[in-house]
């Protein structure tokens, strides 16, 4: 366990630096470590929430936030989120969308990203909402907020800046966690919950504080490329091994 905390620790300390919660690395630790895997996605996206909280009030403040782009995404997504945390769906099954999941993650983190300030939006832009509710189903069924899903979808039609994409990512994050797990808690009851608690207590408190460490020191003594390519080499190592083991 006290391998797991500081991993858990480390993992929100990065994420909190580039707008992203965490919630594919945090399913990755949590399948390794061997938990149940219905705990799996109501963890996830409890930490999601802690650590992209935050980062949606920072971009928020700071102005960067593109709310009407970034609300028309959340509000399509949310209810589908909803959904599939609600889903019922077998510990196989489970595992094998997790791996799949991951291993999609890892390729999107792969994929460079522009620093440039200026978005000339292609053609396809216009349709990235239509991509809201199936990457928000598949959100909540398997405990990820979904950010690391849009972003690179929004960077490869050139949706808008990196700034405004990584606040619309948080804010996506957020709200896709909290249906999502309102969807997983109406579907396993108020036991799991009490047992997502005891188990998960001490990772929820790591994520706290790595949030919040993260958030302040913006975690600069790595570059976010660098942050970027050690998750992609994780999710994927994971996803590869729940695939081939599924």
């Amino acid at each position: 366990m006290h391998l797991l905390v500081a991993a858990f620790f480390f993992t929100a300390l990065l994420y909190a630096s580039v707008g992203f919660g965490g919630g594919s690395t945090y399913s990755a630790l949590l399948a390794i470590s061997g938990a149940d895997y219905r705990l799996i996605p109501i963890l996830s996206l409890a930490c999601n929430i802690i650590v992209v909280a935050g980062s949606t009030v920072r971009f928020g403040r700071a102005g960067i936030t593109p709310w009407r782009g970034a609300l028309t995404l959340t509000v399509l997504a949310a209810p589908a989120a909803f959904l599939g945390g609600l889903t019922p769906i077998a510990r196989e099954d489970f595992m094998l969308l997790l791996g799949f999941s991951l291993l999609l993650t890892g390729l999107g983190l792969l994929i460079p990203v522009k620093e440039s300030e200026e978005a000339r939006p292609t053609r396809l832009a216009r349709f990235v909402p239509f991509a809201a509710v199936p990457l928000g189903y598949l959100a909540g069924l398997v405990g990820i907020g979904g950010g690391i899903f849009l972003a690179p979808l929004l960077h490869l039609t050139r949706w808008n800046s990196a700034r405004a994409i990584a606040a619309t990512a948080s804010l996506f994050i957020l709200i896709n966690s909290l249906f999502g797990i309102a969807g997983q808690l109406l579907k396993n009851g108020p036991d799991l919950l009490g047992a997502a608690v005891t188990f998960g207590l001490p990772l929820l408190v790591a994520v706290v504080v790595g949030g919040q460490i993260g958030g302040l020191l913006a975690v600069k003594f790595l570059p976010q490329r660098v942050i970027r390519w050690l998750t992609a080499a994780l999710v994927i190592a994971v996803g590869v091994r729940l695939l081939w083991s599924g």
